[in-house]
């Protein structure tokens, strides 16, 4: 019975996050990489009646035979799906379909565990789905803010979620000694796939930052003209800073001569205290460059993570997503889940405020486009 109430405290949190929504903010889509709060809802919930209930429960009637189309997220092996910037189109299925939706399928989901002996495999599926849930609400935060972020009113979403706090920034560095580290998920427990097979790096000399860089450090990059010289950007994050015409991290305005950023309290002003967020990799590493250091690499990160605090923002790191040495790609559905998106991507890690509890650990490997912002991310520097 401890799986069953895992999914449900699980289930229930997803719903948690959304409480404090208007039904209009459900359905909104400002850009591509964003999808409205309902979608992640139906989502999570396709995929414990695509992958578990319906091979493995005898007699369960699908809920909507149309489901599969509309919450497919990308799983090719599964079926066709609707395409990744239709989500905010989908006005039907109503906030309420979908709500009953999630109902009827953990109802099915408490009977199919009450009354199954299920086996190795089908437990580690099961778990899967558990983790899949929690990163989306991750996701429902990131995105929930993105959308209230550029409403012109810049509406709160809640005053009982607070996620930025003061530090006390320390401004010292981690030396670490060159040899040969291991690098890997090892043990009892969750991991995904991409986080094996533990494998040996052989690591040179460095020293690593023991804080995040903060607002105000962020800010010294700005003035000093960031993001007017080329000379500390990316052939691609210069094309990227013209195209946006950027000047300041995500969720930054300049109004009435101070800067204001937009939290999930509403608008506030900056505090120069706070570790610098919503940096995406091209920003991260021009900092980097002006700062006359760079990233760390995700080696360099692991090896030396028992060493500092980690959890507030997801880290970039200098690393390429791609598989480790002995990495094995499982087969059907279940392999698309991390292999196939090895490619044109940077690996972040650690963890972030909007990360659920218990969903983090030092060999987790987060990856993102290095355009993209609108994750809890920032930055630590080694040199």
């Amino acid at each position: 019975m401890l799986l069953l109430q895992q999914y449900k405290k699980i289930r229930a949190h997803s719903e948690e996050i959304c409480r404090p929504l208007e039904i209009e903010d459900y359905v909104v889509q400002p850009i591509v990489d964003v999808s409205p709060p309902k979608w992640h809802l139906g989502h999570t919930t396709w995929f414990f009646e695509t992958f578990i209930l319906i091979p493995n429960f005898k007699g369960y009637k699908e809920y909507n035979s149309q489901y599969n189309f509309v919450f497919n997220s990308y799983y090719e092996t599964v079926g066709a799906r609707v395409v990744r910037t239709d989500r905010g189109n989908l006005s039907r299925p109503s906030v309420a379909d979908i709500y009953s939706y999630r109902s009827y399928v953990d109802q099915q989901m408490q009977a199919f565990l009450q009354n199954s002996i299920l086996e190795d495999e089908l437990i580690s599926l099961l778990e899967l789905g558990l983790n899949h849930e929690q990163q989306h609400q991750e996701l429902l935060f990131s995105d929930i803010k993105f959308i209230l972020g550029h409403n012109p009113l810049f509406p709160a979403y809640s005053d009982k979620v607070v996620f930025e706090k003061k530090n006390t920034p320390n401004n010292g560095f981690i030396a670490m000694s060159e040899g040969l580290y291991e690098i890997g998920f090892k043990g009892n427990g969750f991991s995904f796939d991409n986080e094996s097979a533990r494998h040996k790096k052989y690591l040179e000399t460095y020293e690593i930052a023991a804080s995040l860089v903060t607002n105000a450090e962020f800010l010294h990059f700005i003035e000093d003209g960031g993001y007017t010289d080329f000379r500390h950007w990316h052939s691609e994050g210069w094309e990227w800073v013209n195209q946006h015409n950027a000047k300041a991290p995500l969720y930054w305005h300049f109004v009435d001569e101070k800067w204001m950023y937009y939290t999930l309290n509403g608008l506030k002003e900056i505090d120069s205290m706070e570790s610098v967020c919503h940096i995406n990799f091209y920003e991260a590493s021009a900092y980097a460059v002006w700062k006359g250091m760079r990233l760390p690499t995700e080696e360099e990160w692991e090896a030396a993570s028992h060493l500092f605090e980690w959890g507030e923002r997801w880290e970039w790191t200098g690393s390429a997503y791609l598989p480790y040495p002995g990495y094995k790609k499982e087969p059907g559905a279940i392999g698309e889940y991390n292999g196939k998106f090895m490619v044109n991507q940077m690996v972040l890690r650690g963890a972030s405020v909007a990360t659920p509890k218990e969903h983090s650990r030092k060999t987790y490997r987060n990856f993102f486009h290095p355009r993209l912002q609108w994750q809890f991310t920032g930055i630590r520097l080694v040199k």
